[in-house]
């Protein structure tokens, strides 16, 4: 078993640790939080180890795992990797793209593998469904939250729409050519919603939009392809797939025709993937132990991660100043 290590250990920290003391592919050794009387009290009511500094913590693991905030990522990870230790990354990889470069670098030189933490790729409803959609075209999504204080620090960008960018450059084999957006700041010093819209060379367009102040939570995501609708609930885990094919000769009588003005017609029908329920953040993180343990490529590579943090920002770059 790997011997892992969590750094952080504020909400998404604790959800780390317990899953990483459950798991059967890792022995969580403890973790390390600035806050030490935080940490302390974290060690007592649940039995994790607290280490007094990142140092000793990183030398006592195989794997460290980064949950602090996006600023220290580099600091923890730069350190993690010149120790020798595979690190995973909670997204985004870094606070800038010339600190996730220099991650990538890193890990190359020192010859360990990285993961981020981009948990919606492990999400069971686009699992169900991402084989299905090849050449999408068309991709809508909204991702909406209730206000929370935690994460108005850094754009709506880099604390939601993020997930999105990465699903999307994930499924779109093409480079992107152009970015339009616009972001608002309603109650925070940063943008609170955002909408981009953004151009792929094959000629696919993806409509994003993202807000942090909705009276409602939504996760969805759809994209439109030849012949093909497919709808991802990541909130719910639940998918939609709408195909369409050629019409048989001789139509049964419950049969979906339709038929274009050239008299085309076309038989509408529903595929319907089986999801299987999961827990996400365990799956990411144990699937980044049988890349460790059997020497392949993590499903979201830091490439990956830097790309989509690349995207993000220039997103945010298109927003007006004082937006």
């Amino acid at each position: 078993m790997l011997k892992i290590g969590v750094l952080g250990a504020g909400h998404l920290g604790k959800i780390h640790l317990k899953l990483l003391q459950q798991s059967e592919k890792y022995e969580l050794v403890g973790f390390y939080d600035e806050n030490l009387e935080n940490g302390k009290k974290i060690a007592e009511e649940f039995g994790y180890k607290q280490f007094q500094t990142i140092a000793t913590l990183i030398h006592a693991v195989d794997v460290v795992d980064i949950v602090t905030p996006t600023l220290s990522h580099y600091k923890c990870a730069r350190v993690a990797i010149k120790s020798g230790k595979h690190v995973f990354i909670e997204k985004p990889i870094s606070n800038t793209v010339e600190e996730a470069e220099e991650i990538i670098s890193l890990a190359k030189e020192y010859n360990v593998k990285g993961q981020v933490g981009h948990v919606e790729r492990f999400n069971p409803a686009f699992i169900a469904t991402k084989n299905m959609i090849e050449n999408p075209m068309f991709i809508e999504t909204h991702r909406l939250a209730e206000f929370n204080p935690r994460g108005t620090d850094v754009p709506v960008v880099l604390d939601l729409m993020i997930h999105d960018i990465d699903v999307i450059l994930s499924v779109v084999k093409s480079k992107v050519k152009r970015i339009n957006a616009s972001g608002v700041s309603v109650i925070s010093d940063s943008p609170d919603i955002a909408n981009a819209r953004i151009e792929f060379e094959n000629g696919c367009i993806a409509n994003l939009t993202s807000s942090r102040i909705s009276m409602k939570n939504m996760r969805k995501s759809r994209f439109f392809q030849k012949d093909a609708y497919i709808s991802v609930d990541f909130l719910d885990k639940v998918c939609e797939v709408v195909k369409m094919k050629d019409a048989p000769e001789t139509p049964g009588d419950f049969d979906m025709i339709l038929q274009n003005a050239e008299g085309v017609k076309k038989q509408i029908y529903f595929a319907n993937p089986e999801v299987h329920p999961n827990n996400a953040i365990l799956d990411e993180l144990e699937t980044f132990a049988d890349a460790i343990n059997h020497n392949t490529t993590p499903i979201v590579t830091l490439e990956q991660g830097t790309e989509a943090l690349r995207v993000a920002y220039q997103i945010i770059g298109c927003f007006e100043p004082g937006a």
